[in-house]
């Protein structure tokens, strides 16, 4: 069969870069890793540029790995109830009235909080007060984060790293499940899934080392508390779009989600909401990455 040009040049694309990677005997370049070494940024950069290939075909990838070793898994389009139902007990009143959102676009979500290594990568420093390389970055703020975001989109020439919304964020956490928490409403089971003050030793911990939730996300419930893009309105349910909404336009605090390594097991659950100012550094606040396709 004859080949078509581009099958040709993807092809002594792959077969350059294993012949480089052959020469040298360093295979780490094609291995997937939850955080990567700072020193190992260049072979990342490799491999992310292969797996680019995939992604920014007409049928995306699954999941890819880019510059800075940050794995992302594409979270479907579809629509879910957001919030708490009113007859639950724990709810609290910014978490009603519960209501149906359509996400009538994938996209992609870091499958792990953002580490200190990746963080490093992109800032040059390390602000966390719980060092760990693969522990998750935090004590950033979410004007921060944003500086973070515009200079990893400008190293891999692009627009589309960004926050998560509030939507996209409860959406990806709870995977289709309707209970309190993505594995349900057994609070026992959640030292299984989440780090929180009753396993945490009041500090973070690597990111993975706990079960993922059903798309296979990890810390969606603890170590750290995630900054999302949404500006935060006690109310904003009582009046939100039902297609993809993007939050207030306006506001004073920025809302956070997930609960940290120091929060109660309520705060854990998927629908609890939180909020701080966008210039506040806690070292329980960290954050998530999201990709845009289709763009």
């Amino acid at each position: 069969m004859k080949m078509q040009p581009r099958n040709i040049l993807l092809t002594l694309i792959i077969s350059g870069f294993l012949a480089a990677c052959s020469d040298s005997g360093d295979t780490a370049a094609i291995e997937a890793h939850p955080v990567i070494d700072v020193p190992a940024v260049a072979q990342a950069e490799s491999a992310a540029r292969l797996s680019g290939i995939k992604s920014e075909s007409k049928t995306e990838s699954k999941t890819f790995t880019n510059s800075i070793g940050t794995e992302f898994i594409l979270i479907p389009a579809g629509s879910f109830m957001m919030g708490a139902d009113e007859n639950d007990e724990e709810a609290d009143d910014n978490e009603m009235p519960q209501h149906r959102v359509t996400l009538s676009q994938p996209f992609y979500l870091g499958k792990y909080p953002v580490t200190q290594a990746e963080w490093v990568a992109v800032m040059g420093n390390n602000p966390s007060e719980n060092k760990g390389r693969n522990n998750p970055v935090e004590s950033v703020s979410w004007n921060e984060v944003q500086t973070f975001i515009s200079r990893l989109n400008k190293k891999e020439g692009t627009n589309k790293y960004r926050l998560p919304t509030e939507a996209e964020w409860e959406y990806a956490a709870r995977a289709g499940t309707k209970s309190a928490y993505f594995f349900g409403d057994d609070v026992g089971q959640l030292e299984q899934y989440a780090w929180y003050e009753d396993n945490s030793g009041n500090q973070t911990h690597p990111v993975g080392q706990k079960k993922p939730n059903p798309w296979g996300l990890y810390d969606m419930h603890g170590n750290v508390v995630e900054w999302v893009n949404d500006w935060y309105d006690d109310s904003y349910y009582s009046r939100s779009p039902s297609s993809d909404p993007a939050g207030p336009s306006r506001g004073t605090n920025r809302a956070e989600r997930g609960g940290s390594w120091s929060h109660s097991a309520w705060w854990l659950r998927s629908a609890t909401r939180n909020l701080d100012t966008p210039d506040s550094r806690d070292e329980r606040d960290g954050f998530r990455l999201a990709r845009s396709v289709g763009q």
